[in-house]
């Protein structure tokens, strides 16, 4: 038997060029008696496909929340018989260019810049070499790479569709001023989840009867912030949190006061952070679907690598964010 046919053989092209099956499973059987395996990345280059994809994050990978990306991505890629290479820059942009030429000239077939949280960022424009997709992330400029990101905007409509369905007209809040632009700049998250509440308000004749801008979205913020709405109204009835860790603060505040929730104030939350349904009364709140997305992100860069197409150049996808409801909204007819 020739070198040349047993090369044949394991590359898989056997079938294609007629060698015998008796052959092959005598070129297969020696293989797995020597325990040898085929160079795969050589096979790929042949026939222009490595199925491997790289994945170059900030921290999502070490990230408690946004971790899930991570898996969902990883699942995918397995699914669909690719390998996942995963990279972490931690906010540096040496180390990041470091690892878009490593995987490049690895010769992935596809690259995924992802964020742990949904930002605006520049994309590096060695990226125009490579099929690639944005996970969690916005370009500030002109990209073909689609973006996959959770739908904020319709999330913040839904918190305010719930409180306003539940009998709430004066709604609170806590993570951005009352007006459009009253949130932390390159806060894509907390700014298109203020349009979204604004938006159902002012089809309900409505505006935030309140807001605080907060300088974090941590819990000592979401106390301070409280305790400052309670200065001005002293019985809020509806309070729109704009993340869990906030929500966290705004209950110490209210059962501070001698409040109760949902009887007293009612309160909706986003993230569905894991500590939000160990609290007392549980906290209702819309979850980013992280795992969804990390999914959705493979699988749009799988079908550009293998079809060359997929979605509009710069396209962006979005994904709902479902409401994880734990009894801290009531109907405002409760509310004494």
């Amino acid at each position: 038997m020739s070198s040349p046919t047993a090369s044949l053989v394991l590359s898989g092209r056997g079938d294609e060029l007629r060698i015998s099956h008796a052959v092959q499973d005598r070129v297969r059987g020696a293989a797995a008696d020597l325990s040898y395996r085929p160079n795969i990345v050589s096979i790929g280059l042949r026939k222009g496909k490595t199925r491997t994809l790289g994945l170059v994050s900030d921290t999502v990978a070490t990230s408690q929340l946004a971790g899930d990306m991570i898996k969902g991505a990883i699942e995918a890629a397995r699914d669909h018989g690719f390998m996942l290479f995963i990279g972490e820059t931690e906010g540096d942009p040496e180390i990041e260019s470091a690892l878009l030429e490593a995987m490049q000239d690895r010769q992935v077939d596809g690259i995924i810049l992802a964020s742990m949280f949904t930002r605006t960022r520049h994309v590096p424009a060695l990226l125009d070499r490579v099929p690639t997709v944005l996970l969690n992330t916005l370009s500030t400029g002109p990209t073909n790479a689609p973006a996959v990101i959770p739908d904020e905007i319709e999330a913040g409509r839904a918190a305010a569709r719930l409180l306003l369905d539940a009998g709430h007209r004066e709604i609170h809040l806590i993570g951005a001023g009352p007006e459009t632009d009253d949130m932390s700049p390159g806060t894509v998250a907390g700014v298109e989840r203020l349009a979204g509440i604004r938006d159902v308000l002012a089809a309900a004749g409505l505006t935030p009867a309140s807001g605080y801008l907060c300088d974090d979205w941590l819990p000592p913020h979401g106390w301070r912030a409280t305790r400052a709405l309670l200065d001005k109204h002293a019985r809020p009835r509806a309070i729109i949190c704009f993340n869990d860790r906030l929500a966290f603060g705004s209950y110490q505040a209210l059962q501070e006061a001698g409040l109760t929730i949902p009887d007293d104030v009612s309160i909706v939350s986003f993230d569905d952070y894991p500590l939000a349904e160990w609290l007392r009364p549980g906290l209702s709140s819309f979850a980013i679907p992280h795992e969804l997305l990390g999914r959705r992100a493979v699988e749009l860069l799988i079908q550009v690598v293998q079809d060359g197409v997929g979605s509009e150049p710069g396209q962006v996808h979005r994904y709902p964010l479902p409401l994880h409801s734990r009894g801290s909204v009531a109907p405002a007819t409760k509310a004494t």
